[in-house]
């Protein structure tokens, strides 16, 4: 298997996951979408997960 279907194979199974979490707990579907509309208010939020995650993986490589 060369990289690019890897990479398709794993995108997919991810999607195929997500979707059957979310069948399984259609909760979570609404709290997703009440996060998703919150979105707009804790704007910041996403910038501190993002500035953490950089930090973790991409000045752990250095």
């Amino acid at each position: 298997m060369t990289g690019p279907q890897r990479v398709w194979l794993r995108a997919i199974l991810l999607a195929a996951v997500a979707a059957g979490l979310l069948a399984l707990f259609p909760r979570a579907l609404a709290v997703m979408e009440l996060a998703a509309r919150e979105l707009r208010y804790f704007w910041w939020v996403i910038l501190l997960v993002g500035l953490a995650v950089w930090l973790i993986w991409g000045l752990g490589r250095r």
